[in-house]
């Protein structure tokens, strides 16, 4: 089919063999995109930099009076410092059996990760020597680049990539890191079509096994027709793509029932969080229970489909800073990573050429299988807590697909 210069084609709702022509410049059709981090309105998270400590033995009076005039200028001269690193989020990997898959030997090593966020920047020392593909759909940068405000991205990419201090989930995958999000005041906002843009690069030139989307917009129950977002992600499921989404951070009093988009397609898997006790943030979305046809979501693709670690996640900020944030994008990368050891140890897996959705369907049955013990699936909670290593043995009894 001849492209048509300046617009989208998108399926029409019940009627996928249908296509429309849409200018996503319309008024009405354009929407923000948020990166999830605290809220659609999110807090900075808490910047916890390595922390100076003096030191000061004492051994007796007689030496510290004779050695008092050396112990001054040694103090005055910070020449006795010690380095105290700030506390690991180590709860969230034995909770969610990452640790577990590791000690197998499973890196994430073959395995190829897209993020879409506000870009990465490779100034951490946790981050060095890790392999990444950048792509600019905010500015020009060839180089890597983090356009956001508390450097969302980065944020993110410490959880899977982090090499030193604190081991990342999958810390030997090929991350391919599409910047379509950038600063807006405390935010980091982005047009749908740029996120569009990047799902698409994900697709088809990085060729990712897995789409990791820790960002959202929000859903129009009004509109007759999806948005581009949207319509690339089931472009990339569709081609076996496995795309892991946040489920939104407008839980609690002002909720509005529904995850956040594209969380809402059917085969993506959409990821509420938790905290150190496996009880869901008070702040993670509530899913819905019909689908965007009208028809009532069914076991095991209902909203969400889990929750994962994301309360208090230690991860890499700017230059050699350490940040926690709280919100369904860290739950987001954990799941993306736990993925990822899986489709390492199981590669028939991973998308080809020639994949359907059939794999997608067989890995979020074993998903659901894994954390839920009488099928039964809560709005909020989804089907239950991550736990890697049983979603790893659920699958060893078929990965026929």
């Amino acid at each position: 089919m001849e492209e048509l210069p300046g617009v989208e084609l998108l399926p029409e709702p019940g009627e996928p063999k249908i296509l429309s022509a849409v200018d996503p410049s319309t008024s009405g059709h354009e929407g923000q995109w948020r990166a999830e981090v605290t809220g659609w309105a999110p807090i900075v998270p808490d910047s916890i930099p390595y922390r100076p400590k003096r030191i000061f033995s004492f051994v007796s009076g007689a030496i510290i009076a004779l050695f008092m005039g050396i112990i001054v200028v040694l103090w005055q001269s910070d020449l006795l410092l010690l380095q105290l690193p700030p506390a690991k989020s180590e709860w969230a990997f034995e909770e969610s059996e990452i640790r577990e898959l590791q000690d197998e030997g499973l890196s994430g090593e073959g395995v190829r990760v897209c993020m879409v966020d506000t870009g990465i920047s490779l100034t951490h020392t946790s981050l060095s020597d890790v392999d990444v593909v950048f792509e600019d759909f905010v500015g020009n940068s060839i180089e890597p680049k983090d356009y956001g405000s508390i450097a969302h991205g980065t944020l993110m990419a410490g959880i899977l990539l982090s090499n030193d201090f604190q081991t990342g989930i999958a810390p030997n995958v090929t991350l391919g890191m599409a910047a379509a999000l950038s600063a807006d005041g405390d935010n980091n906002t982005g047009s749908e079509t740029r996120v569009a843009d990047a799902i698409r690069w994900c697709i088809f030139d990085f060729e990712a096994d897995i789409i990791s989307l820790s960002l959202g917009g929000e859903q129009d129950q009004s509109s007759s027709r999806e948005g581009v977002a949207v319509s690339a992600t089931r472009q990339a499921i569709d081609a076996g793509i496995y795309v892991i989404t946040a489920a939104g951070n407008d839980g609690g009093v002002n909720d509005d029932g529904f995850v956040s988009a594209p969380g809402n397609v059917n085969l993506a898997i959409t990821v509420g969080a938790s905290d150190s006790d496996g009880k869901a943030w008070k702040r993670s979305s509530q899913g819905e229970i019909m689908d965007s046809e009208g028809n009532l979501r069914e076991y095991p693709h209902q909203k969400p489909e889990l929750i994962a670690p994301g309360v208090d996640i230690l991860s890499t900020g700017m230059d050699d800073q350490w940040y926690t944030s709280s919100g369904t994008s860290d739950a987001t990368v954990f799941v993306t990573g736990a993925l990822s050891l899986i489709l390492e140890a199981y590669p028939e897996l991973k998308p080809n050429e020639n994949s359907t959705t059939a794999c997608i369907e067989l890995v979020k049955q074993a998903l659901a299988d894994s954390i839920s013990t009488d099928l039964q699936h809560d709005s909020v909670e989804g089907y239950g807590q991550l736990k890697a290593k049983a979603w790893l043995n659920q699958l060893a009894e078929d990965t026929n697909c």
